[in-house]
């Protein structure tokens, strides 16, 4: 099984799917169709099954690599969910950890920068 590189570009209201080593150039009408679009074309043209077909998209928009960006979007909202519950984590722990002193729930929050409402949910977690 080979993965075969896809170039998918607009141009009106398609999206032209491209594959460079096959001299071959489909189109779709939403950018979700692009993957199937190409495999289904390098399955009839290659005599390959569908299910054997791997393609590498790129999508670029008048010259803008949105594929790439996109891409890079997506890790760094990956990264941040990641440090939101590292966060929310330790605002837990530190909440207990001040609460089990007596420290009153509003200055919890202040501490926190939360609500006294939400430092007591982290208290009660």
């Amino acid at each position: 099984m080979s993965t075969y590189r896809v170039e998918v570009t607009r141009e009106g209201k398609w999206w032209m799917v491209a594959i460079p080593e096959l001299d071959g150039l489909t189109q779709a009408r939403r950018l979700s169709e692009s993957d199937l679009m190409a495999r289904e074309y390098i399955a009839v043209t290659t005599g390959t099954a569908l299910a054997d077909v791997t393609v590498d998209i790129t999508v670029k928009v008048d010259g803008i690599d949105a594929g790439n960006r996109a891409a890079e979007i997506r890790r760094e909202r990956e990264a941040a969910a990641k440090l939101e519950a590292q966060a929310l984590a330790e605002s837990k722990r530190l909440a207990h950890d001040l609460a089990d002193l007596e420290v009153p729930v509003r200055d919890i929050g202040e501490l926190l920068g939360v609500t006294f409402q939400r430092a007591s949910q982290l208290v009660n977690s």
